[in-house]
């Protein structure tokens, strides 16, 4: 005879949903745990997903993120510019005078 099928009703798979979101562990490592197959948590991940706490990848978003960390990359390059220029000043204003 084949295995009698678990029902769940939508409130446990919403919390459980919330709990995969809220771990480190991976999705096989929690469907071992609760001993629920990794593809109905994959199906409910799908259906109950909610993104409170996660950005929503978008193309803009993206394009978004991708300027941000261009401007933040040109703007550490100006600060390690000006720290070497400071530092070669406090070299040339720290020697002895004669």
């Amino acid at each position: 005879m084949g295995k009698i099928r678990q029902r769940y009703n939508d409130e446990f798979k919403m919390k459980t949903v919330k709990y995969i979101q809220e771990q480190t562990k991976t999705v096989p490592q929690i469907a071992e745990e609760l001993n629920i197959p990794e593809g109905t948590l994959h199906e409910w991940m799908r259906l109950h997903r909610k993104f409170e706490n996660e950005p929503v990848l978008t193309p803009e978003h993206l394009r978004d993120k991708d300027r941000q960390i261009e401007r933040q990359a040109r703007e550490i390059e100006d600060l390690q510019e000006e720290i070497a220029i400071l530092k070669k000043a406090m070299h040339i204003f720290s020697k002895e005078r004669n």
